[in-house]
């Protein structure tokens, strides 16, 4: 039993190396016509190599010698007619076989001989070629609906292997279904070149929604890629329907150029046709469009086509001539007392749905604009917008708000250098008013007047407690204001010109002021105990009296000025 298993297993073994050596023989491809090296690899030349043979298998299975090399000599040819001048062996061993036929492919082998073995290297070649182009014949100048007609006969000439041929109908592979799509396909070998011609032949019932179809032959090679050949279909029939297309599309309005086009689904298509305008029949031969120049509102209503020799078929449009038409009131220039209303009224009148905008001095407004109270901050122009599709209409009116000036705002605050004051006074009021002080000083700046506003920036320096009062004014009135301004402050600034003061300087100053406050004491104890004695001898002359007096004076003015030192 394990005998015969070991059998099964050796027999299998012989079979699949026999396989092996059918199937996984090395092959090399080249293309028709030119130069194909044809390699002894695996095989490394060494020092011991003594021989290298190429071989050809003949097609009746017998071997030809091709080329023999021996070590240190020339290369022996001997070659058949079929590949005389036409092989040779390089530098590496590899045979070159130079314009490649298809009757070339086949088996060669390379044969090495050195001082210790033989071996033997098997390699199919393969001879490639890619179609000479691809042509359609016979082409259909058109179809019928419905019947089956040979639409054209597509051929890839002289390839190897032979080209795959697939019909395509706008881009999308076409099957042969047995119905009304039929596909047949044809090989033929020349038996001089042994290549291949493809033929595939279409035949295909049309229907009416292939008329512009294209239909494509695309051939592909296992060499390159794909080519392709074209026809257009071209299908004919009877019109079925008919269509009335208007231009512009909606939405069409007054003023424009309105066009009726009536579209049949014929082929050839019909070049005549009747246009219906409101109880008006208008016949249009060689073209199928008529055109109404400058439309108006009027022209609302259903239009129709037809065709000339069949009114049956007829095809009809409602159409509406889209108006706009606005008013605003007020309107241009409107003076107004600030504080008084104002009411703004705008008239619509539209066929359609419209958006309404709002501008002020050409900045979009959230809203309509309203007026129960104007300010001065109300002045400006205004502006409002109604669009419906296309169609705009626009209209404006500018309001101007007049009145006493009136002061909003008077402040102060110290420059940024702390040298002078700084008042702004803010006024409204229209026209634009005057800006008066009741001081002089210097005017810093004053802002351009808009919407009624200004405001003036002055400039003084006060050296006591001011009072300073601003005015505004113009033809109907006037305003005033008042604000306290106190006087700039001066910096105490300690400067020391020697910044490097030694230390004896230092005791000595201190030990000076020490002095002259302990003699001032001193001089304040002796004064009042002088007087404490004086009012004790009150008993003595009068003369003694004033001369006493004199004397305390002159204590006084000394206490007084050794003070004044000491402060110093």
């Amino acid at each position: 039993m394990h005998l015969l298993s070991a059998r099964c297993a050796c027999a299998l073994l012989i079979q699949a190396l026999f396989f092996c050596q059918v199937k996984c023989m090395p092959s090399v491809r080249g293309m028709y016509g030119e130069t194909i090296e044809i390699p002894c690899d695996p095989f490394i030349q060494t020092e011991n190599t003594m021989m290298i043979k190429w071989k050809y298998q003949k097609t009746d299975g017998s071997p030809q010698d091709l080329i023999v090399k021996s070590k240190d000599q020339d290369p022996l040819i001997s070659v058949p007619d079929a590949l005389k001048h036409r092989v040779s062996m390089v530098a590496n061993s590899s045979l070159l076989l130079s314009g490649a036929r298809l009757t070339d492919q086949g088996t060669f082998t390379c044969m090495v001989v050195t001082t210790a073995n033989i071996f033997e290297h098997q390699i199919k070649l393969e001879v490639l070629k890619s179609p000479e182009g691809l042509e359609i014949f016979d082409k259909a100048e058109e179809l019928e609906i419905g019947k089956l007609t040979k639409l054209g006969v597509c051929t890839a000439k002289n390839a190897n292997p032979a080209a795959e041929i697939m019909w395509l109908k706008n881009n999308q592979a076409l099957m042969d279904d047995g119905k009304g799509i039929f596909i047949t396909k044809d090989v033929k070998v020349d038996l001089g070149t042994l290549l291949s011609t493809t033929t595939s032949t279409l035949k295909y019932s049309a229907q009416k929604e292939d008329d512009g179809a294209v239909f494509t032959c695309r051939a592909k090679h296992i060499v390159g890629e794909p080519i392709t050949s074209s026809i257009t279909l071209n299908v004919t029939y009877s019109p079925e329907t008919v269509e009335l297309l208007v231009t512009p599309q909606d939405p069409l309005v007054e003023g424009d150029n309105m066009t009726l086009k009536c579209v049949a689904d014929g082929n050839p298509a019909p070049t005549s046709f009747n246009f219906h305008l409101k109880g008006e029949t208008i016949k249009v031969e060689n073209q199928n469009a008529f055109t109404i120049t400058n439309v108006t509102r009027d022209a609302s209503g259903e239009y129709k086509c037809s065709l000339i020799d069949d009114r049956g078929l007829e095809a009809s449009k409602n159409v509406t001539v889209n108006y706009l038409d606005i008013n605003l009131s007020p309107s241009g220039r409107i003076e107004k007392l600030a504080g008084k209303a104002l009411e703004v009224t705008l008239q619509i009148y539209s066929s359609a749905a419209h958006s309404v905008s709002w501008k002020k001095n050409n900045r979009i407004l959230d809203n309509e604009p309203k007026f129960p109270k104007i300010a001065y901050s109300d002045s400006g122009v205004y502006e409002c917008e109604v669009a419906l599709g296309p169609l705009s209409r626009k209209a404006s009116f500018e309001l101007v708000v007049q009145g006493a000036p009136v002061i909003s705002s008077l402040s102060k605050h110290s420059s940024d250098d702390g040298k002078y004051k700084v008042l702004t006074c803010e006024a409204e009021g229209f026209p634009k008013p005057a800006v008066t002080w009741n001081i002089n000083g210097t005017l810093i700046t004053e802002s351009p007047f808009s919407n009624g506003k200004i405001i003036q920036k002055f400039a003084v320096v006060p050296s006591e407690n001011l009072t300073v009062q601003c005015t505004v004014s113009n033809k109907f009135g006037s305003d005033s204001k008042s604000i306290d301004v106190l006087p700039l402050l001066k910096d105490v600034t300690f400067k020391y010109q020697d910044t490097h003061v030694s230390r004896d300087q230092t005791k000595l100053v201190v030990g000076v002021v020490l002095g002259l406050l302990v003699a001032t004491v001193l001089i304040g104890l002796a004064y009042w105990l002088y007087l404490k004695k004086s009012k004790q001898g009150s008993w003595k002359t009068a003369e003694n009296e004033n001369g006493s007096s004199e004397e305390e004076k002159k204590l006084e003015e000394k206490v007084e000025e050794n003070s004044q030192k000491a402060e110093v």
